[in-house]
């Protein structure tokens, strides 16, 4: 997938960057900024455009060594941190925020709307305490199923759900954790179905992936698979580790999503003219807003975030307090879904990834992948292992859905409209890593401390949520001194 006709085109090489001595990893980032233009290729300095070129795939494709995994998570955040215009393609004047093309009845004209446009930048929702952060609630966004058709004007809770901006650090981690989970069930479904068909009789698998139990199926000697015995995935086996209810596959998903449903800007691969047959599909005046290499670029940019960390020189009396917090954290039972650690077995990233449906670029649409290692980055060599060399992933979560309200305690389940086939009160359990950082709290931002969100749990969390009440006042500070520990860094 090159460049459109008329596109200027890119080879995705930069010149060598300066570097000051002892700039850190982020730092040389920001100092490898500034792309090569040749001619009339080049931007005023004071454009108020973001895309100012566009990426071609196929000059990235194949493994990047460090220099130009630089540069191109350098413009990755170029397009995450710049504010888009209507030169840019902005706006989406005869197009919905459905996840597939969909075409309005009426056209939009301004440049706001109650549903989206609602950001004119990725970094306006996800800024804190830095760019690819979480947001306040005043930045929560309003998600309709996606898939129906009408315009969605309305932000009535019978429409659309209310969520807030989470952060994205780690989420290359995140991501490559939910592809080697989905190998894992894939092949436990292999092994069921070679069984039944060697014995003739039914077989039944439990499905365990990392440790985290989805499960079981049966497999028949015909071929036929039972699935109602699932718990907490999709029927596909799929592993989808992004968003509050965990329906987004991959980064790459989400930001074809989110780029069209808050800013307007349609990807080429989605929007463009394999899938509807019109370059403009919004009929907003710029044709293929974003090509597939230019969402490689925002695809680099949030794989390659650092995961949270530990705070650091707490003083005595937190780090004591925090030390028996996290004890009591695991005896109160919330590490059951709450896991510390999930074993990754590589740190080699591929865009595309190997899950994604179509609309979003998939391996057999390219000749080669981009292969991202994030072996190479500073963070990556402070991750501990384990005995068997694979990195352990401190991301207080398992990758999977759990029911979390019920008829006694509905506050997380009170949401009334079911997104992607996932009921109402089932949610993804929320990462920890970077909580003490990224209040408020909640799928909708709306519960302001972590005491509060705790007492919020219901469902298959009701024994955990007991154990916490039943928990001393000063026991139950040690709990959120551990929490307050975990922070984006």
């Amino acid at each position: 997938m090159g460049a459109a006709p008329g596109r200027p085109q890119q080879s995705g090489q930069h010149p060598p960057c300066r570097r000051s001595p002892g700039a850190g990893f982020l730092a040389a980032l920001v100092m490898c900024a500034q792309p090569a233009f040749a001619g009339a290729d080049e931007p005023a300095p004071w454009s108020e455009r973001v895309v100012t070129r566009h990426l071609d795939y196929e000059a990235l494709a194949g493994p990047l060594d460090k220099d130009r995994l630089e540069a191109l998570i350098s413009d990755g955040e170029r397009l995450f941190t710049g504010k888009f215009t209507r030169a840019d393609g902005a706006g989406r004047p005869m197009a919905t925020q459905a996840i597939i093309p969909t075409r309005r009845k009426r056209a939009v004209e301004t440049a706001f709307s109650r549903t989206g446009l609602d950001a004119n930048s990725c970094s306006s929702c996800h800024h804190e305490p830095v760019a690819g952060g979480s947001g306040p609630f005043t930045a929560n966004a309003f998600v309709s199923e996606g898939f129906d058709t009408p315009d969605f004007d309305s932000l009535d809770p019978q429409f659309s759900n209310e969520r807030g901006t989470t952060h994205l650090f780690g989420a290359g981690l995140i991501e490559l954790l939910a592809r080697e989970m989905t190998g894992e069930l894939k092949a436990q479904r292999s092994e069921g179905l070679r069984k039944a068909r060697a014995s003739g009789a039914p077989a039944t698998v439990a499905l365990s992936a990392k440790g985290v139990g989805f499960g079981k199926l049966t497999a028949a000697a015909d071929g036929t698979v039972d699935l109602s015995g699932l718990e907490g995935i999709d029927t596909d086996l799929v592993v989808r580790p992004f968003s509050q209810k965990g329906v987004m596959t991959s980064l790459r998903q989400f930001s074809i999503n989110a780029a069209n449903q808050h800013h307007g800007m349609q990807a080429e691969e989605r929007f463009g003219a394999r899938w509807t047959g019109s370059g403009d599909f919004d009929e907003d005046g710029v044709s293929d807003e974003l090509s597939p290499g230019d969402i490689s670029a925002l695809v680099a940019f949030q794989a390659s975030l650092s995961p949270p960390g530990r705070k650091a020189d707490l003083p005595p009396r937190w780090a004591e307090a925090a030390g028996r917090g996290e004890s009591l954290f695991a005896q109160m039972g919330c590490a059951a879904c709450h896991r510390p650690f999930l074993p990754l077995k590589s740190l080699a990233f591929t865009d595309p990834g190997p899950d994604d449906a179509a609309g979003t670029l998939r391996l057999g649409d390219v000749a080669r992948p981009i292969l991202l290692d994030l072996g190479v980055t500073q963070w990556a060599r402070s991750l501990p292992r384990n005995a068997a060399g694979e990195v352990l992933v401190p991301l207080f979560g398992d990758l999977k859905r759990h029911i979390i309200a019920d008829v006694g305690i509905d506050r997380l389940g009170n949401e009334l409209l079911a997104q992607r086939f996932v009921e109402r009160d089932a949610f993804m359990t929320a990462e920890l890593w970077g909580v003490g950082s990224t209040a408020p709290y909640g799928h909708r931002g709306d519960i302001l401390s972590l005491a509060e969100v705790i007492e919020a749990h219901g469902g298959e969390a009701t024994d955990a949520r007991k154990a916490w009440l039943a928990a001393g006042e000063e026991a139950r500070e040690d709990v959120i001194a551990f929490l307050r520990s975990l922070v984006l860094q």
